[in-house]
């Protein structure tokens, strides 16, 4: 993980989590699934007048009422406490009463009159025989409030069927106004400033919608007894206003790394004017050459401070003021310039950039290998070694300061590539070799695929072996953001790339005389068209692996 030392932002506490339990309550309709939703009071300490699902903090005699309800056997423990706290909340607050009677049968409206929403639930269930039907209750996802929130909980959102008969009556002090609505319609009224929701509610109607019927959710969730998904959002500025993500969102991985506590000071919106401080020690400056291939620009890093001098991390291409720009941030003062590879939006501009400099550094790198095309032409100053470390000291008042670069030698998108490692900070830059967003292409001859996975394998140990926690690409967001993260997304990668591999293969199969133009059109159907003549070259390259490995 990063050094403390080089953290932008002063470590802070956040907030601690609260225990509470929140349940969607759904029903089928002619138009699709509904949720009952209810506007929470004006005075509200936590969102007031917000629209949510019904739920509050779980409370100790949630959990020492384990011995009244009906259970699955795959129900933790835990989980149960948190279905009893969702079915005495919405009890509570709109009277909706997942129970069941002595002889089984569900409860009903009449049941309902005969409680008394003031008084203690579970002692009131235990007097009229009632059984509270936990096991009709499912977890369906996991969220903790952001860490820069002053509240905070750590909350289950379960899903339970509506119980028939039932008329859902708020209590009109915490809970107004209950509403039948689909996921759609919320989302849509919302958009329109009619139904304030908040971000945890926003994406779980986003996912509901993927459901046909209540059904489906609920064996969705009875399949794990597992969240379907966990979060704890990151929030960052984007043009100017506060913009929250998710884990598996692009932006997330850089928040997480310039702002671990949660600060929301962090502009995501991509420019080319300036760079961007990740950390003390890493800036990184965006070349004005966005593209189909290059997403929002090739990222060029500097890494170092003015105590060490600075390394240069792909220049990018040949444009003086961007080179002029990195060089200003450097205070002039570049020790190495390092290509990643040879590829015209990386290293066309390490010669001019080391002609800016007073005291020439050196270009380094890997040569291009024959198999390059014409325009990736590149010979460095010096031919980097694989396992090779590049090492900036610290002079005057940071004798003890160093930052160093781990040099690992990763084939596949280019025959020359490389990726490094800041050995003190736990980051990878990892070039073309992997990218926020999309996948890279591997383009032959140069590119070739089992070279490629073959340099994923070694990423991924390397992950492990430097305690590796964020990855730095050429393209995109900084990936990373919690534990395991780095090297889970290059597991994730091969896998996407071994997944492509197989349809191709079942194309091929069905498709014996066709062309590379027929089976890019089957294989990567789930492609625009317009990307097909890009996604055609990664074909190739599969293609020939598939080739070579056939017995």
């Amino acid at each position: 993980m990063a050094r403390p030392t080089q953290l932008l932002h002063p470590p802070r506490e956040p907030a601690p989590t609260r225990p509470a339990a929140t349940v969607l309550l759904l029903r089928d309709s002619a138009s699709g699934i509904e949720v009952l939703m209810t506007r929470r009071s004006m005075t509200a300490s936590f969102v007031p007048g917000a629209y949510v699902f019904p739920g509050g903090g779980v409370d100790a005699l949630d959990e020492l009422s384990h011995g009244q309800t009906k259970r699955r056997a795959t129900q933790s423990d835990l989980h149960l406490t948190q279905a009893i706290a969702a079915i005495r909340e919405s009890f509570e607050e709109l009277g909706v009463l997942l129970a069941r009677r002595a002889d089984g049968s569900a409860a009903d409206q009449s049941d309902v009159d005969a409680l008394d929403r003031a008084e203690p639930f579970a002692a009131q269930c235990q007097t009229l025989g009632l059984t509270l039907a936990a096991d009709e209750v499912f977890v369906l996802a996991h969220w903790i409030t952001d860490r820069d929130m002053p509240r905070r909980f750590d909350v289950p959102f379960l899903v339970a069927r509506m119980p028939a008969g039932q008329t859902p009556v708020a209590d009109e002090t915490e809970q107004f106004e209950p509403v039948w609505v689909r996921a759609a319609e919320a989302l849509a009224r919302h958009k329109a400033g009619q139904f304030f929701i908040i971000f945890p509610t926003i994406r779980t109607l986003e996912r509901l919608q993927d459901y046909a019927t209540v059904d489906a959710v609920l064996q969705a969730c009875a399949a794990t007894e597992q969240p379907l998904w966990s979060c704890c959002p990151r929030t960052g500025l984007l043009a100017g206003a506060e913009a929250r993500y998710m884990e598996h969102e692009q932006p997330y991985g850089e928040l997480a790394l310039v702002c671990p506590d949660g600060h929301i000071v962090h502009p995501l919106d991509w420019q080319t004017e300036q760079p961007v401080a990740l950390l003390k020690n890493v800036q990184r400056l965006t070349a004005p050459n966005p593209g189909a291939m290059t997403g929002p620009g090739t990222n060029s890093y500097l890494v170092g401070d003015p105590h060490t001098g600075y390394i240069v991390i792909d220049p990018g291409p040949a444009d003086p003021e961007h080179l002029e720009k990195l060089w200003r941030a450097a205070g002039g003062d570049i020790r190495m310039i390092v290509c990643t590879h040879s590829h015209p939006d990386h290293s066309p501009g390490a010669k001019p950039l080391q002609a800016l400099c007073d005291t020439r550094p050196p270009i380094l790198g890997l040569p291009s290998a024959p198999t390059a095309r014409a325009h990736s032409a590149f010979t460095p100053d010096r031919s980097l070694q694989n396992n090779e470390l590049l090492t900036l000291k610290g002079r005057g008042l940071a004798p003890d300061l160093t930052h160093t670069l781990m040099v690992l030698h990763t084939p596949g998108h280019a025959a020359n590539h490389l990726c490094l490692v800041l050995l003190e900070d736990g980051l990878l830059f990892s070039g073309d070799h992997i990218l926020n967003g999309s996948t890279t292409v591997i383009d032959p001859p140069d590119g070739e695929m089992t070279a490629y996975l073959d340099s994923l394998d070694l990423l991924s140990a390397a992950c492990t072996a430097h305690r590796i926690d964020f990855i730095l690409p050429a393209h995109g967001y900084v990936i990373g953001g919690f534990a395991g993260e780095a090297a889970g997304a290059i597991a994730h990668l091969k896998a996407h790339r071994l997944r492509r591999e197989a349809k191709i293969l079942q194309v091929m199969q069905a498709q014996p005389n066709g062309t590379l133009d027929d089976w890019v059109a089957a294989a990567y159907d789930d492609v625009p068209p317009r990307m097909w003549p890009v996604a055609k070259r990664s074909l190739t390259a599969h293609v020939a692996r598939i080739e070579a490995l056939q017995p």
